[in-house]
Formats: C-alpha cells, structure tokens, sequence
C-alpha cells in the first residue's frame, strides 16, 4: 500500500468514527429523522455541485432505480437507524456495533447469493456476536437498551444486504453516481416523514456545525474518499478501513463527550475487531 493510499484510510476511518460522535449530539435535538435527512441532502447537493463542475454524468435513467435501493440500504435505512439508536447509545459503543458490517455481509452473500459460508467466515462471526454482547452487557443495576442495540445492528445489516445487492444487480453502476444517487434519492424519499416527525428542541450553533459535518466531511467528502480506495487499492483493501471506525469512534466520543472507555468496552470491541478480520481475511 502506497504511503498516500494508508493516508487516505485513516483520514476515512477518522471521519466515519466522527460521524457517530455528529450523530449522538444532534439525534437528541432535532430527532432521528431530520438528523438521517439533513446528512443525506447536504451531502447528495455538495456532490452534486462538485460533480457538475466537473462535469460528470451519474446517468440518471438508467441508473436511478439502482440508486435509490442502494440508497435505502447504505444511507436512507441505517443513518435513520443509527440516529434513534444514538438518543441512548453513546458514540463510541454505536462505532464497535457498526463493525459487525462486514460479518452480516458474509451471511448475506450466503443466503443471497449462494456463496458458501465457510468454517472460517462462521467462526469470526461467532466472534463478532460475543463481542457484542460484551459491549452491549449494561452494568449492575442497568437495564439493557434492547431497541437501540437491535436498530444499530439492523443498520450495520443494511450494509450487508447493500453488498450482496451491488455485487448481484448493482455491479456496472458508476462508482461516483452512487456516491451522488444514493444520498439525494434517499434523501428525497425521507422528506416526508419530516411532517410528522417534529425536532424535540431548537438547534443551538453547535446542532448546526454537527449536521453540517455530517453532510459535508461524512458523506461529501467520505463517500468520494472510499471509491477512490476501492479504485486504488480494491474493495478488500477499502474493506479494512471497518478496523479503524471503532477505534476512532471511542476514542472521539471519550475525548469530546467524556464517554467511559470500560474493560468491556474494549474487550468485546477487540473481539468485533478479530471476528472482522477473520471474515474479511482472503
């Protein structure tokens, strides 16, 4: 891997770590459903400035409908998800949950597409669910947040569903369209749910900062970032940027959120870590 390539993975997984720390501070002002929303279209209108500048075609009728699936189920779906489960999750816990990505991918090229799902591939997923019952486990005396857990891992599915569709019936979509297409028609298609979803409060400076970060650095700038590793260094390459999300996330939501960094925490986020490695190991 090239020193610009190793680069660009880390400055990724700082930003997808980040995205959960945005989240968990602007999910409980404006509410789940404005904060998924206002992340998609800011980012989907910032791509599609830049992409017109440059004078790119997304190609729009014939890829539209692959847009708007993938878009559900890598956008629309789990940041929607990802926002309800953070009114009660802290930051970097939502991180280590999203890890679990790739291992709910392995089960869904199985299931989906018939690929078969090895010794190998179960056992790092076995290793996945310990972790997270590790960082899930609530302390003495504290009841388990079940519908939060559930929705971030029903988000990080959506994100193994969304592979298996992009191999099957998404493979020839332009890489920067779906960048572009997933995040304005997901976004489209949850406006709305904004009328009978209203903010619980107003948004101070900081909200505002928060979504714009989101929009911008997280899908604006993220979603072009990991294409470009894909084209550089192929999907398994980009793939290992899922080691570096948790990390960054507990780490950011400590830093900026005084989250507490538990035994527990660590060691179920080591072994979410391991149980990845072994799924996404060629």
């Amino acid at each position: 891997m090239r020193p610009a390539d190793a680069i660009r993975l880390v400055l990724l997984g700082a930003i997808w770590g980040a995205s959960f720390l945005f989240t968990r501070i602007t999910a409980p002002v404006l509410g789940p459903v404005a904060t998924a929303d206002l992340r998609m279209l800011i980012g989907g209108i910032a791509l599609a400035v830049w992409f017109a500048v440059m004078r790119f075609d997304p190609q729009w009728r014939r890829w539209w409908l692959q847009y708007l699936a993938v878009g559900l189920l890598t956008s629309g779906l789990p940041f929607l998800l990802y926002a309800y489960a953070a009114l009660e999750l802290p930051a970097g816990l939502l991180s280590v949950l999203n890890a679990t990505s790739p291992m709910w991918g392995a089960v869904m090229a199985a299931v989906l597409l018939g690929e078969r799902l090895t010794l190998r591939r179960a056992a790092g997923f076995a290793l996945g669910i310990a972790g997270v019952a590790l960082v899930t486990r609530p302390e003495a005396g504290a009841a388990l947040a079940v519908l939060p857990v559930v929705a971030a891992l029903g988000a990080s599915l959506c994100y193994g569903i969304a592979g298996a569709y992009l191999k099957r019936w998404a493979a020839g979509a332009p890489a920067r369209g779906m960048a572009l297409g997933t995040q304005l028609t997901a976004g489209i298609l949850l406006l709305p749910l904004n009328l009978v979803s209203q903010p619980p409060a107003s948004p101070t400076l900081l909200v505002v900062a928060c979504v714009l970060a989101l929009g911008l650095v997280c899908s604006g700038v993220a979603y072009p970032l990991y294409f470009r590793l894909i084209t550089d260094i192929g999907p398994t390459g980009a793939l290992t940027v899922t080691y570096l999300v948790p990390v960054f996330g507990v780490a950011w939501g400590a830093i900026f959120l005084g989250e507490t960094i538990s035994a527990g925490m660590l060691a179920g986020g080591a072994l979410v870590i391991a149980g990845t490695v072994v799924v996404l190991r060629t």
